[in-house]
């Protein structure tokens, strides 16, 4: 499977997975990270085109983020969280390239084609992980971020929120 041919997500998604025998298990272990608590900034990681994002690719960027943070601020320091699912089914059409192959298969006739991933179709601007953390490791959690950039395709963006403090 190569990424480059299901980064475009073209016409509708296919998520119906009851009639799918063999689907895919998700690769994306959690979804935050980090301790929850009373922080300052959200440093957030934001994708710069329309396209699918693979599972595996996202629990990457994830995995990168997070390792990168805790070594930097502990394990209490942070607090992590992805902000996209992937519902969508890819399916492939796998045709075999050898001799005496054409006895084999149909090729394109009824070719729905078997499960092999999961992907999140995000659009432009969308924000696809977030970090809390506290005014001294927003530094820390920018760098986290671009380290994680590497397993994203395109191009994605960091932007730094400051996060209000509720009055009481």
């Amino acid at each position: 499977m190569h990424g480059e041919c299901y980064r475009k997500g073209n016409g509708q998604p296919y998520t119906r997975k009851k009639y799918i025998k063999g689907k895919p298990q998700i690769k994306i272990a959690k979804f935050e990270g980090g301790q929850k608590g009373d922080y300052d900034f959200s440093v957030q990681l934001l994708i710069n085109e329309k396209m699918q994002l693979t599972h595996m690719a996202i629990e990457s960027t994830r995995l990168t983020a997070n390792k990168t943070l805790e070594k930097a601020t502990g394990e209490s320091g942070y607090f992590s969280k992805l902000r996209i699912y992937p519902h969508v089914l890819l399916r492939e059409n796998k045709m075999i390239a050898a001799a005496g192959a054409d006895r084999l298969q149909e090729g394109m006739r009824r070719a729905f084609g078997k499960a092999v991933s999961l992907a999140a179709r995000v659009k432009r601007g969308q924000c696809i992980m977030e970090l809390q953390v506290k005014k001294e490791h927003v530094e820390a959690a920018q760098n986290a971020l671009k380290l994680a950039c590497v397993k994203l395709p395109g191009t994605p963006t960091i932007r730094v929120v400051p996060l209000t403090k509720k009055k009481n």
